[in-house]
């Protein structure tokens, strides 16, 4: 279920990605040819960049393709890499705690009271933050169940794979 989650998360992100190139482009396009425009692009381009960079952290957790530092690292005996990548996705799920937490106020601030982008359009606050805390939240979700493996691999005497445990991109 959650590879399933991940892979969706991870389109949902592309889509959004597409999106923001045609409502660009078409932004442009119009501004140039017809001086005119698309109402709110602004707007909209900025909750579809909320998700496009926030539903994807989960795939990317899941892959091990975090931003690493190995110059130092590298160096040490194995066993104790492992015990820092296991420190690390500690650090990582206390770091994300204050970002599912404020996440949360606004999400429910903007449910509860309704908030509107001022525009033509009166465009809901409510996507972009429920969008922020269902991604960060599955990431943390995602991050939590992959240091009880990393412990459990480890206490077990073996080692943390760096690698991708399973491909996303290819199971498609």
């Amino acid at each position: 279920m959650l590879r399933w989650t991940e892979r969706f998360l991870l389109d949902l992100a592309a889509a959004a990605i597409a999106a923001l190139g045609v409502l660009i482009t078409l932004s442009v396009l119009l501004r140039a040819t017809l001086n005119t425009g698309i109402p709110d692009t602004v707007v909209m381009v900025t909750e579809l960049m909320v998700a496009a960079i926030v539903l994807p952290l989960a795939a990317t957790v899941a892959a091990r393709a975090n931003i690493v530092v190995e110059v130092l690292s590298q160096h040490f005996p194995r066993r104790v890499q492992d015990w820092l990548v296991i420190f690390g996705g500690v650090v990582g799920l206390f770091a994300l705690l204050p970002l599912i937490w404020a996440g949360w106020k606004e999400a429910h601030s903007a449910l509860t009271g309704g908030g509107f982008y001022f525009g033509q359009l009166n465009l809901p606050k409510w996507p972009g933050r429920v969008i922020f805390l269902f991604g960060v939240s599955v990431c943390w979700l995602r991050l939590a169940i992959q240091v009880a493996q990393d412990i459990r691999t480890v206490a077990e005497g073996h080692h943390i794979e760096s690698e991708a445990e399973h491909s996303l991109m290819e199971e498609g």
